[in-house]
């Protein structure tokens, strides 16, 4: 099933949904325990989409892929290598990036997003996947020319709209090997599968959940295959995985 934040307008109240062949149910309740549906009611091309939960924390794995490691050398340790996110920098479907006049270099990192569906702290690895409530299309977006120059990640990831999500959330999925491609204006720029990545899902939130709570919502991104590259105001970036859908967000420059 898909579920989905949204606004019937740009000045309206977010509402949670439910999505089925283009169409949008509400849910009432809360997602992670316990909700009603309602019945399917509005096109999802007359609404705004927002991004599809609100996470405490925004948790990013870098390196998870050996095709990205070999492209852009980073620290490739036995162990997941990770930061943060801030809450601020989420947007949703059709949202715009925008690149921030600090910065001349913005690229696109396209990656499969985890949800935690429950409260996870020292989850044994069998036992991960019973934690995840659902996942979601992402893109990392990096400022990289202030990465390499500061050769820490935490401004170059953290501008407002540097982590779009969505479409929607999608629970019905084996994350062990879905087709990722990202597209900018039309164009393929990355496409690799999650069975390529070095750490699988069950083995990150084990992991991360023997150093934090994770909390139901919280978001792990788990990081980029190779072919990532610049983007420009006038660019329309596409995400798609394998049984989930397609994020779109255009490319604009900050205003004044």
């Amino acid at each position: 099933m898909n579920f989905l934040r949204y606004k019937l307008d740009s000045t309206s109240k977010t509402q949670l949904g439910w999505e089925e062949t283009g169409q949008i149910g509400t849910l009432d309740g809360d997602l992670f325990t316990g909700y009603t549906r309602g019945p399917l009611m509005v096109d999802i091309g007359r609404v705004v989409l927002q991004p599809p939960v609100q996470p405490s924390k925004v948790i990013a794995i870098s390196g998870n892929y050996l095709s990205r490691v070999q492209e852009h050398p980073v620290p490739a340790d036995d162990l997941p290598i990770f930061f943060f996110k801030p809450s601020s920098a989420l947007i949703g479907h059709h949202t715009p990036i925008v690149i921030p006049p600090q910065s001349h270099q913005v690229e696109h990192e396209a990656e499969l997003a985890v949800v935690i569906g429950k409260r996870a702290r020292f989850v044994p690895v069998q036992d991960a996947l019973q934690y995840v409530f659902g996942y979601t299309c992402a893109n990392d977006v990096t400022a990289r020319d202030l990465q390499m120059g500061e050769q820490i990640l935490s401004r170059s990831k953290a501008f407002d709209s540097f982590c779009p999500l969505g479409p929607w959330l999608t629970t019905r999925v084996d994350p062990a090997d879905m087709l990722i491609i990202c597209s900018v204006n039309g164009q393929i720029r990355q496409m690799s599968s999650t069975r390529e990545m070095r750490f699988s899902v069950p083995q990150i939130i084990a992991y991360l959940s023997s150093i934090m709570t994770l909390e139901p919502g919280d978001v792990i991104l788990t990081g980029t295959p190779a072919g990532v590259s610049q983007i420009y105001p006038g660019d329309l970036v596409e995400v798609e995985i394998e049984g989930i859908g397609t994020l779109q967000n255009p490319v604009v420059e900050a205003a004044g």
